[in-house]
Formats: C-alpha cells, sequence, structure tokens
C-alpha cells in the first residue's frame, strides 16, 4: 500500500509548465512520472505559496473557482481550466485539528484555487478527479510555526488524504533572467545538496533536522536562492506532517536552475 503522507513540489513558473514551455520539460515529465507510480490519493490539502494569511486559512467551498495570479502571460493563459471540486468537509477537519493544536484558523468559502494548486495538479492529475482544500501560508513566514502546522495535521493520510506543498526549491525571481554565472550556479547546488542532506538525510535525530529547517537561512546559497521564504515553507509543513526523512528526493532543472521536490 502506497505509504505517502506528504509532497513538496516545485511548480515552475507562473502557468509556463501548462505551455509546452521548453525550460519546465524536465518538471512536467517528472511530476508525471511521480503521479504515475502513487497511488492517488483520495483528497489533497495543498499548501500554496502564492496565499498568505494573518493565520491559517483554509478554502471551504465545494466548487472553488480559479485564481489567476499571474500577470503578462498568452491570453491562453486565462482561460486555463482545472474543475476539482473542493471538500468542505475535509476543510472542517483541517480547521479542527490545527484549532485543537492552538492554532488559531479560519475557513474561506469564497476563495478559489491559485495556480500553486491547479498548474502542479494539473500536471498530475489532469481529468481533476481528486478534491482539494488549499490552505494558506501565515504572513509573518515563521519556519518553526509552519512546521507546527504541519505537525497538527499529521495523520490524515491514514483517511487517504495527502499533504502538498506546492512552492519551489529555487525562487530568485532575478536570477531566472540574468546571465548565469559560476557563483550563481554554485550557490543554487549549494543550496539544494543541503535541502536535501537535510531532507533526506538518517544521522540527525528529528530536534536537530527540525532546527535546520528552522534556521534555513543560514545554508550556503539560501539566501540567494530564498530571497524570500514563501516558496520554501510549504517545505516546512510537509516535514511537520512527516516528522521524520523524506523517502524521496526528485531533482531536475527548471528554467535553467536545478530545483527539487521531495516525497514523505
Amino acid at each position: 500500500m502506497d505509504k505517502t503522507q506528504a509532497l513538496f513540489l516545485s511548480h515552475g513558473g507562473g502557468p509556463l509548465p501548462l505551455l509546452g514551455d521548453p525550460g519546465h520539460t524536465a518538471m512536467v515529465e517528472n511530476l508525471e512520472g511521480l503521479a504515475g507510480r502513487v497511488r492517488v490519493p483520495d483528497a489533497l490539502v495543498v499548501v500554496s505559496a502564492h496565499w498568505e494569511a494573518s493565520v491559517p486559512t483554509i478554502t471551504s467551498g465545494a466548487n472553488p473557482g480559479l485564481i489567476y495570479d499571474y500577470h503578462g502571460f498568452l491570453p491562453e493563459s486565462y482561460t486555463i481550466e482545472y474543475p476539482c471540486p473542493g471538500e468542505p468537509a475535509l476543510a472542517a477537519e483541517v480547521h479542527r485539528r490545527l484549532q485543537e493544536a492552538g492554532i488559531d484558523a479560519h475557513l474561506d468559502p469564497a476563495r478559489g484555487f491559485d495556480h500553486g494548486l491547479f498548474v502542479p495538479l494539473k500536471i498530475m492529475y489532469p481529468e481533476a478527479q481528486v478534491p482539494c482544500v488549499q490552505l494558506s501560508l501565515v504572513e509573518t513566514l515563521d519556519p518553526a510555526q509552519h512546521i507546527e502546522i504541519g505537525r497538527a495535521l499529521a495523520g490524515l493520510h491514514e483517511s487517504g488524504v495527502w499533504v502538498v506543498g506546492s512552492g519551489f526549491s529555487f525562487h530568485n525571481l532575478r536570477a531566472f533572467f540574468t546571465p548565469d554565472t559560476q557563483e550563481a550556479r554554485q550557490l543554487n547546488q549549494s543550496f539544494e545538496a543541503w535541502l536535501e542532506a537535510v531532507c533526506c538525510g538518517r544521522a540527525d535525530a528529528e530536534d536537530a533536522r527540525a532546527a535546520k529547517l528552522v534556521h534555513w537561512d543560514a545554508a550556503p546559497g539560501a539566501r540567494f536562492c530564498h530571497p524570500r521564504a514563501e516558496h520554501l515553507l510549504p517545505l516546512h509543513v510537509c516535514y511537520g506532517v512527516a516528522g521524520g526523512p523524506a523517502a524521496e528526493r526528485i531533482g531536475m532543472q527548471i528554467m535553467g536552475k536545478e530545483a527539487s521536490c521531495y516525497r514523505w
């Protein structure tokens, strides 16, 4: 039986993975391959880098629309469809678990799904058959707080629900559009190596692993790869859910940068 608890996905640049962009070919192939070798979940809780709120907030509508939260792309980018259903009962369960863990949380019946959800899931589950709720980040961007949010959701996989952290292991927008240098490549590769060692290594006790993730910005290349933390913190939620080492790292090039996904 598939034991997947959580997935951290690098979701690429805006809608480009759905538009045939060659810089996203490896990402698309890897997400399709991942979906093909793990059991289809009964439902997903998706933590997107593109939603921050004052407290963890959960979509609770039965049929959320899509939010095209990107700008300057081709017209077809704004007609993408992904009609996966919401799951109000699951939203209520997520809310209950957070509240019982002492974490204030809100339900939002009106908000739709942003591209942090519909871009990677349209690749993995194009039939849009898996019910989803989306969970916000907290705008403080406190790593420890996001690990605690994940811990409150531990065990959801026992009912067939997975937590998906949708972010990007490299998210320096300026670096995507400036000439590559040896220094930039080294910083990118150093952070990726650190992240793999922390997420997949089995030598550390869990308190030591958690401490490294809390202080992620001390890692080599950290602030080059993440000038701001929002695309990394979905990974912290995933780690909190699992509470142990990732089962696998899936490495790839996205838009010329080294990037990765993790499965717990």
